[in-house]
């Protein structure tokens, strides 16, 4: 700490004299004591102000020494307290404010550039963040690096994971295991569910090396202190579809019950959603660990979101849909255009029987966002279908203009035409998509699978006439393909015969065709048998047992 200038009188000398002994042994409570003495003297002293806040800060009494800025705002002006002031408000989650306390400040000393990355961190301006970090890097020689360059890959990570961003290389060298498990993130992030599986293993080692050497660690110690590392582990299970290995990992984390309310607030939210709707009493326990002190200043907004989305479908789960519709109306007023607030209202409506009302929820959604249309008119096509109103679907579905031209599309109205019995409109639908196709995207794969799915739907039909220009075309493209020219040929013979006899020169002589025939087999068999067929169903039976349609 520093002490008072020339001139000071013999008691305010003794108590500076104190001052100083009470920093260096980090008794800041007793540095107060004589500090407040000294200000009951001289209650303007700009070191003295200065000190008492350092040491209220050390204390950890953020409120307090915020108060002796705001009181002394004349003497301890910003280029004097900057980094003090925007650290408490930083403690005290005022991280807007602390923010704006920064970018105040006339000149930024490393420390205070240190703290900018933690808050713009923190305020999830992930790219700002990494500007900051790079620059200290590039800029600091001190003890400190290897702190640095774990923040940094803290925020590659998370870069990599909510921002969907392949983050640039910057050759850190994985020398911790944090720095290790950040990689892993990183990993995850991209997808690389295996490689980012591999570094966590590495971090977990790491972690063990780092730790073995205190002796007073129990092995529940060490867990706890690798739960951060088993959680991501966890997550990797659950996302490669191996739940009953999560949810084992995930209940022996929460049995250790780790003092960081952010991780035990994920791993229970995991659990909640591997369990969907089953198991609903336990996931109404877990739900409890997401709605701890604090969990909101540990975590994203994307993963509070989930949090709150998950409590919502668990409402509707446990017929709690007064509960539901609130915590979904709070989540659409919060964000609008998202998805998936109004589709939990649209279920919820749904299990009230309240079909009609939930298309027109989801239709006006739909108007009032375009650029989500596509995905809720899909939904809204799925409720007809359970109404048993196919026609209907097939309406919402051909309003989708930016996927009519899909395989997927093709194939469910296809589909949908063919239980109704309009095989036109099916084909119809065929050749829209063979017309999209070859203009866009001529002689491509798709263009010839979507051309031969039509013919052989064309031919399942007795369209033989309808399926010529189809065949042709395929034949055309592979004038080898021996079961085209077959098919060709049979149409043919029904409108054209003349046609079909010069075709069927291309096919390969008998000579050339290569039959194995099993003789003692065809000998050996019991030749062909009667089957008598099975009485046909009642219409009503048949429709019943077709309407189970899926999209």
């Amino acid at each position: 700490m520093a002490n008072a200038g020339g001139g000071a009188s013999a008691p305010l000398a003794t108590l500076w004299g104190e001052v100083n002994k009470a920093g260096q042994n980090g008794d800041f409570t007793r540095a107060l004591k004589s500090l407040n003495k000294i200000l009951q003297v001289a209650k303007d002293d700009v070191t003295a102000l200065h000190c008492k806040v350092v040491c209220l800060i050390q204390n950890g009494n953020f409120k307090e020494a915020l108060n002796v800025i705001h009181s002394n705002i004349k003497v301890l002006t910003s280029d004097v307290i900057a980094f003090e002031k925007a650290y408490c408000e930083y403690r005290l989650n005022r991280i807007e404010t602390a923010l704006k306390t920064i970018e105040g400040a006339s000149q930024k000393s490393e420390k205070l550039k240190e703290l900018h990355g933690q808050v713009l961190y923190r305020l999830e301006r992930y790219s700002d963040c990494l500007s900051v970090y790079r620059d200290i890097i590039r800029n600091s020689q001190d003890d400190y690096d290897e702190e640095r360059k774990t923040n940094l890959s803290a925020v590659l990570a998370a870069m990599s994971i909510w921002e969907k961003k392949t983050p640039e290389d910057f050759g850190i060298q994985e020398s911790t295991y944090e720095l290790c498990y950040n990689s892993a993130c990183t990993l995850i992030g991209q997808g690389h569910l295996r490689k980012g599986m591999t570094k966590l293993r590495e971090a977990e080692e790491l972690c063990r090396q780092s730790i073995s050497e205190d002796a007073d660690l129990t092995e529940e110690d060490i867990e706890a202190e690798l739960a951060i590392i088993h959680g991501q582990m966890a997550y990797i299970m659950q996302l490669q579809g191996k739940t009953d290995d999560a949810l084992q990992l995930y209940n022996q984390i929460i049995k250790l019950k780790p003092t960081d309310v952010g991780l035990m607030a994920v791993v229970a939210n995991n659990i909640i959603t591997v369990n969907k709707d089953q198991n609903v009493f336990d996931s109404k326990k877990k739900v409890k660990l997401t709605n701890a002190e604090g969990v909101e200043h540990k975590l994203c907004k994307k993963q509070l979101q989930a949090i709150e989305f998950n409590k919502a479908l668990l409402s509707m789960y446990t017929n709690q849909a007064d509960q539901c519709r609130k915590i979904s109306a709070s989540l659409q007023s919060q964000d609008p255009e998202h998805l998936l607030p109004v589709l939990i209202q649209a279920a919820q409506l749904c299990r009230e029987k309240q079909h009609a009302k939930a298309v027109e929820m989801l239709q006006e959604f739909a108007d009032q966002h375009p650029d989500n249309a596509a995905q809720i008119k899909l939904t809204m096509a799925q409720l007809k279908l359970a109404q048993g109103n196919v026609t209907k679907a097939c309406m919402i579905l051909k309003s989708i203009k930016e996927l009519e031209q899909t395989p997927g599309m093709v194939s469910a109205l296809v589909t949908m035409h063919s239980y109704d019995e309009d095989i036109d409109s099916a084909i119809e639908v065929f050749s829209n998509a063979i017309s999209w196709y070859q203009e866009n995207q001529p002689i491509s794969p798709l263009h010839l699978s979507l051309v031969r799915e039509a013919a052989n739907f064309k031919l399942k039909h007795g369209r033989k006439k309808d399926a010529i220009s189809d065949l042709e075309q395929l034949w055309k493209q592979n004038p080898k393909d021996i079961h085209t020219l077959a098919q060709l040929i049979s149409a043919y013979s029904l409108v054209d015969a003349e046609k079909a006899k010069i075709l069927s020169k291309h096919l390969p002589s008998s000579d050339t065709m290569k039959l194995k025939v099993d003789v003692d087999a065809l000998e050996n068999s019991t030749g062909a048998t009667f089957i008598r067929k099975k009485a046909a169903k009642v219409a009503g039976e048949q429709a019943k047992e077709q309407g189970q349609t899926d999209i």
